[in-house]
């Protein structure tokens, strides 16, 4: 298992749950941005710039990715193309991407984004707050539990 995270809007605070998971776990994390990034010296944390362009990372993740990875996204198309390719996916909120729950997320957020365009819908989602921190570390944690142990 590998982790794939969507590091152009990814939270900064949840990187750093990403990088002390990555050096607890032994597990290569790999952050994949259109920008550079700084990340900490260890020998499981990886960065990776592409060129910037809509879905260049994206892309880059998707065809690197390996069945059993994991991605770290909010971008649900990006989380559906991952699950398609037999990883598994998680948002910055902790909520878990499966085969069940893709198709779903996928019509909601073109139902959202339909009503954003029209004006029924203003803003994006709410700050990311403490819940949601513990949401995604508890997600994350159960994944990798389970991935030690296989």
């Amino acid at each position: 298992m590998k982790i794939w995270v969507d590091a152009d809007a990814c939270p900064r605070v949840i990187k750093d749950i990403l990088y002390r998971a990555a050096k607890r776990s032994e597990v290569i994390t790999t952050l994949v941005a259109n920008q550079p990034l700084q990340v900490p010296p260890s020998p499981w944390i990886k960065s990776i710039q592409v060129a910037s362009g809509f879905d260049v990372a994206d892309n880059h993740i998707v065809q690197a990715l390996d069945p059993g990875d994991l991605v770290i996204t909010a971008d649900i198309p990006l989380a559906g193309e991952a699950i398609d390719k037999g990883a598994q996916a998680i948002n910055p909120r902790g909520q878990h991407y499966t085969k069940a729950n893709i198709k779903q997320r996928l019509a909601m957020r073109d139902l959202m984004e339909e009503l954003r365009t029209i004006g029924e819908v203003r803003g994006g989602p709410p700050p990311l707050n403490q819940q949601d921190r513990q949401a995604f570390a508890n997600v994350l944690d159960r994944l990798l539990a389970k991935h030690l142990k296989s």
